[in-house]
């Protein structure tokens, strides 16, 4: 497991197909997690990602902003810790 608070230097030591899945908060400084997943596909076509976000947010509109972007998998925090494993293990299943 490696965490960044940093999206940009998480970009950078980013090595394709060394990781299962992405937890990813939508709203990070310099760009969003929908950017920073989007530059990551580019490398790493079949990384799996998860959001989370405080903010409510228009799933729609989401869709046709980002249309690559898978959003099956959306944690709305504040989020209970056996909540978040579970849908994390269920993602990776």
């Amino acid at each position: 497991m490696y965490t960044y608070n940093d999206p940009l230097r998480a970009l950078s030591e980013f090595k394709p197909h060394c990781y299962d899945l992405m937890l990813v908060d939508v709203y990070m400084p310099d760009m969003s997690g929908f950017e920073l997943y989007e530059k990551i596909l580019e490398v790493d076509p079949n990384l799996r990602v998860c959001f989370i976000s405080a903010a409510e947010l228009n799933m729609q509109a989401l869709r046709e902003v980002y249309p690559k972007l898978g959003f099956g998998c959306f944690i709305k925090k504040p989020v209970e810790m056996e909540y978040l494993v579970e849908r994390l293990c269920a993602e990776l299943d």
